[in-house]
């Protein structure tokens, strides 16, 4: 569902947390939270509905997390995209900081607000959404954490307890599926009569209650994909509860979860900060083989466009042997993820393609820059965020049909089918999200003729030889505007795969860190996140990308290497 971020209730909720108990940081702070809970000139029953509001609005990524965490680390990583390397910086991980800052605390009080209400039974359905947004964020934080502080995490708040202890991630997943099972039955529950609801202020599906179900759903596959290796029985189980459920997961793009806020521009101008980021060449490659029709959504073109073969023949020049003259997308062209292996091409990463002192041309296609920061240099589009995609839930079914885990429940539908609708749904999806953001689209009207066309390809249709990898990795190019979701997907699956002839991963000589850190709370909480550590294998104040390449959280300890997917 489109919804326009309500920004009168936004305002109000920033407000009203200012006089709300804020959540101590995770550090050595020990503010007396017991004696500003008596102080009268504080707001003590807050409306309900801008602490909804106020987390709603601070999950999705920030531009500081998509600038330092996924533009120059993680889609590198994951060979989305190719940069000039750089070091990894305290400024990663702040989607850790923002979940206990700005998400958990109002909804936590939220909870605490409806069960002091004498008329709580009608407020049932607004407390069990905050139990499904805390998971998605708590999802997105433990993924590069491990074990957090959650059971104990608000204890300052409520009694004056500052020393949570670190809850292991097979708990936390536990904890989180409970969650949203009990969710999904509340609201799911017809005879709950007389509901209150958050209207407007529920920024993403305004108070519709099986839309958030939908949501929940997805959620358990996001979980259930993570389980896979750690807990292959329970995965499977979530997946056969997901397709029993009678409202059953997101079903179309009308059910996704989007954030769109025209006030919004999370990258702004830093989209080239520090280095301009440019297209993969196994990415690009594959893209043309298979007609891929993202391929002018995801990229610009380069600079071969127009009379440039006419300058070539005046001076005499050929184009640089990686490049064939007769491409058709001669547009669109890669260059290696890591720069030291193919020097050759890397070259023009950052120098064109001199002609003559008059003629000079970048070969290289950069990311779309209007697509990832719709007001650049003044520009007016909007920045459409879809934080849970039906395309996502298609490519997971899929994914678990193929490997098997659907017997004895009615999958509505085949592999290859939910394959299908897939791929269809993430090229409408990026094609809405292209076109809010008044950048290049892939087609205009309904695009039934491109998406057809698109699946007839002998490259992209299932055929019964490699179907999984397939399935892969459509999953993989359908998040690339998800790089969280993509790193998870890679350090998972072992995709794409070395030396694979469908789609390879390239060669990439530098050390890919597992997980990221947590800070040294202080004296305060030291000794629960050195046990956390250590139960973890992890090293304490390790901040270097060997190390942290080397240690796993706990779904990851099985996973294969990256690029090492059977």
């Amino acid at each position: 569902m489109k919804t326009h971020i309500n920004r009168r209730y936004s305002n109000l909720a920033i407000a009203t947390l200012a006089a709300l108990l804020a959540l101590p940081a995770l550090s050595s702070c020990t503010k007396d939270f017991g004696d500003i809970n008596t102080d009268p000139s504080l707001v003590t029953e807050p409306d309900v509905k801008f602490l909804f509001t106020y987390s709603a609005n601070a999950v999705p990524p920030t531009g500081g997390e998509w600038i330092w965490e996924s533009l120059e680390q993680t889609m590198r990583f994951t060979q989305q995209v190719t940069a000039s390397p750089y070091e990894i910086t305290g400024n990663v991980n702040s989607r850790y900081g923002r979940y206990y800052s700005e998400v958990l605390p109002n909804l936590v009080e939220i909870r605490r607000q409806i069960d002091l209400k004498e008329d709580a039974e009608r407020y049932q359905k607004m407390k069990a959404l905050t139990y499904i947004l805390d998971v998605y964020m708590g999802i997105r934080a433990t993924d590069m954490n491990g074990s957090m502080p959650y059971s104990e995490a608000l204890l300052a708040r409520y009694e004056d307890k500052y020393n949570p202890v670190f809850d292991p991630q097979e708990q936390l997943f536990n904890t989180w599926l409970t969650h949203l099972n009990q969710a999904i039955a509340v609201l799911s529950d017809n005879s709950l009569a007389d509901q209150e609801s958050y209207g407007n202020a529920d920024i993403f599906y305004a108070g519709d209650w099986l839309q958030w179900v939908k949501l929940a759903n997805t959620l358990k596959l996001r979980i259930a994909v993570r389980l896979e290796l750690g807990n292959n029985e329970l995965a499977q189980q979530l997946f056969r509860e997901v397709m029993e459920d009678p409202t059953g997961p997101i079903d179309g793009e009308e059910a996704e979860m989007r954030y769109l806020n025209p006030e919004q521009n999370p990258i702004g101008n830093d989209v080239d900060y520090r280095s301009r980021r440019f297209a993969t060449r196994e990415m690009v490659d594959f893209m043309k083989r298979t007609g891929d029709p993202r391929i002018q959504i995801y990229f610009d073109a380069n600079d071969l466009t127009g009379s440039y073969a006419d300058t070539l023949a005046k001076y005499g020049e050929t184009l640089p042997s990686f490049i064939d003259p007769a491409d058709p997308l001669i547009q669109y062209q890669g260059g290696p993820p890591d720069w030291t292996v193919s020097p050759d091409v890397a070259t023009y990463l950052s120098n064109p393609f001199t002609v003559s002192q008059y003629s000079r041309y970048f070969l290289i296609s950069p990311i779309n820059r209007s697509l990832l920061s719709p007001k650049l240099n003044g520009a007016t589009g909007n920045s459409l965020q879809v934080l849970v995609s039906y395309a996502e839930t298609c490519f997971y079914i899929a994914e678990f049909i193929e490997k098997g885990y659907g017997g004895g429940v009615d999958t509505r539908g085949t592999a290859a089918e939910w394959y299908n609708k897939g791929l269809a749904s993430s090229l409408r999806t990026m094609n809405q999200v292209a076109a809010e953001a008044q950048s290049e689209t892939a087609f205009s009207g309904s695009g039934d003729a491109e998406i057809a066309a698109w699946l007839a390809d002998p490259d992209v249709m299932l055929n019964g030889t490699n179907d999984l990898e397939r399935i892969y990795i459509q999953q993989y190019l359908a998040f690339f505007l998800l790089p969280n979701e993509a790193y998870v997907f890679c350090r998972r699956t072992g995709y794409p795969r070395n030396n694979s002839a469908y789609y390879q991963m390239e060669e990439f000589n530098e050390p890919i860190p597992r997980r990221f850190w947590i800070n040294d709370p202080g004296e305060v909480n030291r000794d629960n996140w050195l046990n956390a550590y250590e139960a973890q294998g992890f090293t304490p104040r390790a901040v270097d990308a060997q190390t942290l390449s080397q240690e796993r959280v706990w779904y990851d300890k099985t996973a294969p290497a990256f690029g090492e997917g059977s």
